[in-house]
């Protein structure tokens, strides 16, 4: 087997190969890891534990501490990072080594059935499987006259590596990256504005986690524009200045710097794709639930193939693919509505499945429950009061179709429901399974109780 990146979906494909007995070959062009490991899971949630951490220390006198002439260094900051991601995509390498993975560095072009040009430092060679699976993810999405330059206007690699602290940040787009660096930056000081076209910010929420998400990130100072578009950047000496479109109307409004976060684009580009059959819409390899792309041999998994883009699907499909291609009978392909998403800024979110407007939509008769934090000992004793778990349920058969939530470390709670909507679990298992106490996942128990009339403490 063949694997044509080395992210979070092509470095699990290969070592479940090789663990499978299969002779596996893993071209990487840049860096083992990927963006996940190098420049976007791993070190942005290094840096936003930074500015938690920040964030607490500012709230000292709150739990009877006392920090005082709290600050930070920035490029001490930012070397954390970096440091953090340095020795995780090491580890890949050593998980290659472990596993008898070969990895080559180099640019690969599929050039027929089973073949693959490898360009390295020494030149060209030839490499040859019956199944190749392509995994070579995306990058940052460039809209034309808001294009990145490294000083004034950044993608999530600049953001990653700061040239400075902005003073006044502009932020376009209210995705999962877009928030989590105007979260991050808002909480180390910069006045920072977040402009999103769509009706709300974090769109692809729950309207109701969507709108508490919004309240908490206002209280904190934050600017948010929502059905608003920036037209044009005009770029000077230290300043960007802005043409925002709001309400029918374009105002200019001054920065010094601005992140661009308005989705990604997959790598397609010279892998001779097209030549070979395979369909690409919009950048993105068009394959089925186990990921085949209708050209025998090929495969195309993670980013590249389409949403939700994840690491953790990717890494899903990675497996699945590797047992498919060893012949493995029955592979569990890869739900969507199955996969949980997280948002590391500050409240947290996280959901999984259908929000309550989507399962509307498609017909259910549902119930809705609800828990706030503010009901919650745990969450009170952490001084984490703000926040709401919320859960949708087919009326009809007791299926948990969806669950939604913001607050403290939601990203962890939501696995317990992902588990849940996995093992097919009705509101009756979820009643009567005991959490423990005192914990934040109580609020996942009431919650559920909420649904169905029964919540104790609230």
């Amino acid at each position: 087997m063949i694997v044509i990146g080395a992210g979070p979906g092509g470095y699990v494909a290969a070592i479940r190969g090789a663990q499978l007995g299969m002779n596996v070959l893993c071209i990487e062009r840049e860096h083992l890891g990927g963006i996940c490991l190098n420049w976007g899971c791993i070190p942005t949630k290094a840096l936003l534990r930074s500015s938690e951490v920040f964030h607490l220390m500012h709230r000292a006198k709150e739990f009877g501490l006392k920090a005082e002439g709290v600050g930070y260094d920035l490029d001490a900051v930012v070397k954390r990072s970096r440091g953090v991601a340095k020795q995780l995509s090491g580890g890949i390498g050593h998980l290659f080594k472990k596993n008898k993975v070969t990895s080559l560095m180099g640019e690969a072009r599929i050039a027929g059935k089973g073949r693959v040009v490898v360009k390295t430092d020494q030149g060209e060679e030839e490499v040859s499987a019956p199944a190749i699976v392509v995994a070579t993810g995306a990058r940052a999405r460039e809209l034309p006259g808001l294009e990145a330059d490294g000083d004034l206007v950044w993608t999530y690699k600049h953001a990653l590596q700061p040239p400075r602290m902005p003073k006044k940040l502009l932020v376009i787009g209210s995705g999962a990256i877009g928030i989590e660096f105007a979260s991050f930056y808002n909480t180390l000081g910069a006045e920072t504005t977040v402009v999103e076209v769509m009706d709300r910010i974090l769109p692809v929420e729950d309207a109701e986690i969507s709108a508490f998400a919004k309240k908490q990130f206002k209280k904190q100072g934050m600017k948010i524009l929502e059905k608003a578009m920036v037209k044009k950047l005009d770029r000077a000496k230290g300043k960007v200045t802005a043409h925002i479109e709001s309400g029918g109307k374009v105002e200019t409004q001054e920065f010094d710097a601005v992140i661009s976060a308005v989705g990604i684009v997959g790598n397609t580009e010279g892998l001779g794709l097209e030549e070979l059959g395979v369909k690409v819409d919009r950048s993105h390899v068009i394959v089925d639930e186990y990921c085949r792309t209708g050209v025998e041999g090929v495969y195309a998994i993670g980013d590249i193939a389409g949403a939700p883009w994840l690491a953790h699907k990717a890494s899903h499909e990675g497996v699945m693919v590797a047992e498919l291609i060893h012949g493995k009978n029955k592979v569990h392909p890869v739900r969507p509505e199955s996969i949980a998403g997280c948002t590391y800024c500050q409240p947290q979110v996280a959901s999984v499945g259908f929000t309550e407007a989507q399962a509307r939509e498609k017909g259910y008769d549902i119930k809705v429950g609800k828990f706030p934090f503010i009901g919650n000992g745990k969450a009170i004793a952490l001084g984490e009061p703000e926040g709401i778990v919320k859960t949708v349920f087919d009326a009809k058969t007791g299926e948990l179709l969806g669950a939604h939530m913001v607050g403290a470390e939601v990203t962890e709670l939501i696995q317990g429901y992902v588990v849940g909507r996995q093992l097919e679990t009705t509101e009756e298992d979820l009643m009567e399974t005991v959490f423990p106490h005192p914990t934040l996942s109580e609020m996942m128990h009431e919650s559920v109780l909420d649904a169905y009339g029964k919540a104790i403490h609230f």
